[in-house]
């Protein structure tokens, strides 16, 4: 579901989290920014407040007699405190009397009582109040009647955010005295078709949200049809109007500029559809979500807009629609690709639309995107990590959208810039978890550069093979074989597959020692199998490389290897166990050459030399190593050999 900014409310500053800790601080351009000088004083008097205070005698605090607050600087100092979890019964006193002079209260998730609610709060000249989900302490009715008794707020009082806040069981709700209340959200509330009756009638509503409620019928909102401009009723789970009656009620409320019909995908509501269908229906509005919805189509979507010009937002998240190039050319759709591309250098704009670009793909909502918006999206996403190179949360979230596997497989974008991004944060293993997905990118992207690509990548091929190969023997010494360690053996091949540069980097770190230990301490056959693939695109890309060959492998012994070399079945096995024995036979032939008689492997040997479906570049191989042995222990005895 898309939330919009309610009409009539102030803008917020949006605050990215590890920019700065605390709330009511506009950030402007970079993260250095310092924090500001009423923020800064709020931090150390919510801190010393037990310290500054005094107490009456049932235990709440009270402010120093002399002190005073402009409604502001209130407001803001009970935002501060509401946030940092420091509003209780005890502290929410310095509201009361005339001391502090409050206008937007927001106690959200607060734990206070209703007596302590209406001490602190309801003799102020109140014209907002967000109480989402506060403590079970503070009941919805209870939050009315404190209010009403206020008559000023009665006649005043615009904004009343109550989503997620609790109703004792069999109670009623009274809106009707809050004559002046503009805006209404109920979201998550057990909120009948009794209250919608009663909230209907309010004079001035022009904004209401009644979304996951209990209402089973809406017809009461022709009540307020004169007037009421934004209506969100997503996951109406109890409504048991027909499809024609929901039409019905819509189709009186002319003044609409925003509408939210979205359902959770699994319930396969066609209201959406069916609203689609009718031409003489909402006619001014500006914005309109229906995501979820199933049957909806592109020729659908784009015929309802074409006659309505004032539309400038379409929620087609989690249906068949939005594949159309019209969804990428109409002027106001595509609001996080707008706002990143018009505001490429503001920090809290692009880690917002990277929020929201995460947020997105996570929840499996990518695959209903046009590709055009994605690669857009995705585009814009790195021109941001080149702009904000230092802002570790905006890397983690291009990261984190990268994990979707429809824009690392479908989606345009330039994967070189991106597997240079990646790799550096391979290097970073200060996150575990953001190092594995990191691996797992590496090794799709790996696959989809060209070999020139590959070889330009230099620095951070030689970093990410190093970290790579740390990582795969910090494994087996833990001997720990989890989805981190396949990852790591799948990036490796898939970097070192027709790549000379990463193979010569694979052997100057151990590689080969390594993927030995791997495979005497692994038998799983998923590790064994990539494994065995790396050390074959080693094989095919080693003379091409420049590096020479030193004897940096050692083996206690070459047992390991005879299964493989009697696998005929699979000539590319069989050639890398020969590869691996004739090298290290070639370097060091007293000691090998003796330890393959004591372990009776001259035998396999002579075998694939005379195998007639043998690969003939395994039996010049074993010929050779054949012939070693000959050349240093010709009087030997053994049996002779073939």
């Amino acid at each position: 579901m898309v939330h919009f900014l309610h009409p009539g409310l102030s803008p917020r500053n949006i605050v990215p989290p590890d920019v700065q800790d605390t709330l009511g601080c506009c950030v402007v351009q970079e993260e250095a920014s310092p924090y500001s000088l009423v923020n800064l004083c709020l931090n150390v008097l919510i801190a010393n407040l037990e310290k500054l205070c005094s107490e009456r005698p049932d235990g709440t605090l009270c402010l120093p007699e002399h002190w005073n607050f402009p409604q502001e600087v209130a407001d803001r100092f009970l935002g501060v405190m509401t946030w940092q979890g420091k509003l209780t019964d005890r502290t929410a006193s310095i509201f009361q009397g005339n001391q502090m002079k409050l206008k937007l209260v927001k106690i959200q998730k607060a734990k206070i009582s209703t007596a302590a609610f209406i001490k602190a709060f309801c003799h102020h000249k109140l014209i907002e109040l967000d109480a989402t989900a506060v403590h079970a302490d503070l009941p919805i009715p209870d939050i009315i009647s404190g209010l009403c008794r206020n008559s000023w707020i009665q006649q005043n009082l615009r904004c009343l955010l109550l989503d997620s806040t609790s109703i004792p069981q069999h109670s009623r709700l009274f809106f009707s005295q809050l004559t002046g209340l503009r805006i209404l959200s109920v979201f998550n509330v057990c909120f009948h078709s009794e209250d919608l009756a009663n909230v209907s009638q309010l004079p001035s509503l022009e904004s209401l949200d009644i979304s996951n409620t209990l209402v089973t019928n809406i017809s009461a909102l022709l009540n307020c049809k004169d007037r009421l401009k934004s209506l969100t009723m997503h996951y109406l789970k109890c409504l048991t109007m027909t499809k024609p009656q929901i039409l019905k009620v819509i189709r009186e409320l002319k003044c609409l500029l925003h509408l939210d019909i979205s359902d959770h995908r699994q319930l396969k509501s066609d209201l959406a559809f069916h609203l689609l269908q009718q031409k003489d229906i909402l006619p001014n509005i500006v914005s309109l979500d229906i995501s979820g919805g199933s049957c909806i189509t592109d020729g659908a979507v784009e015929l309802f807009i074409q006659q309505r010009p004032a539309v400038q937002f379409v929620g087609l998240l989690a249906t068949d629609a939005g594949y159309s190039d019209f969804f990428t050319t109409k002027q106001g759709l595509r609001l996080v690709a707008v706002g990143m591309r018009n505001h490429p250098l503001d920090l809290p704009v692009q880690f917002t639309a990277s929020a929201c670009a995460l947020n997105l793909t996570r929840q499996g909502l990518a695959r209903g995107m046009p590709v055009r918006l994605l690669s857009e999206v995705t585009c814009l996403l790195f021109k941001a990590l080149k702009n904000f190179p230092h802002y570790q949360q905006l890397q983690k979230n291009c990261l984190l959208s990268l994990t979707n596997s429809r824009i690392l497989v479908d989606v345009p974008f330039d994967r070189f810039d991106a597997a240079k991004f990646v790799m550096r944060w391979l290097c970073k293993p200060e996150n575990p978890k953001m190092q594995t997905m990191a691996v797992s990118i590496t090794s799709i992207l790996a696959l989809q550069l060209s070999p020139e690509q590959n070889a330009q990548l230099k620095e951070e091929l030689f970093m990410a093979v190093k970290e790579l190969l740390a990582i795969v023997k910090q494994k087996t010494t833990e001997n720990l074989d989890d989805v981190t360690l396949l990852f790591t053996l799948k990036a490796l091949w898939n970097l070192t597959d027709e790549s000379p540069a990463a193979c010569k980097h694979f052997i100057e770190n151990q590689g080969l020692a390594i993927f030995i230990q791997v495979l005497e301490t692994f038998s799983d056959s998923a590790i064994q199998s990539k494994v065995l693939g790396l050390l074959l695109a080693t094989i095919q890309n080693w003379p091409s490389s420049s590096c020479k060959m030193t004897a940096l492998v050692t083996y206690r012994s070459f047992k390991a290897f005879f299964p493989l070399l009697g696998n005929f079945s699979q000539p590319e096995v069989q050639l890398w166990a020969l590869w691996a024995m004739y090298h290290v036979c070639s370097k060091n032939p007293s000691k090998y050459c003796k330890m393959l008689v004591e372990e009776e492997g001259l035998q396999l040997l002579c075998d694939i030399q005379e195998h007639k479906e043998a690969n003939p570049q395994a039996q010049q191989i074993a010929a050779s190593i054949l012939d070693d042995f000959r050349m240093h222990f010709m009087n030997y005895q053994r049996p002779p050999l073939c």
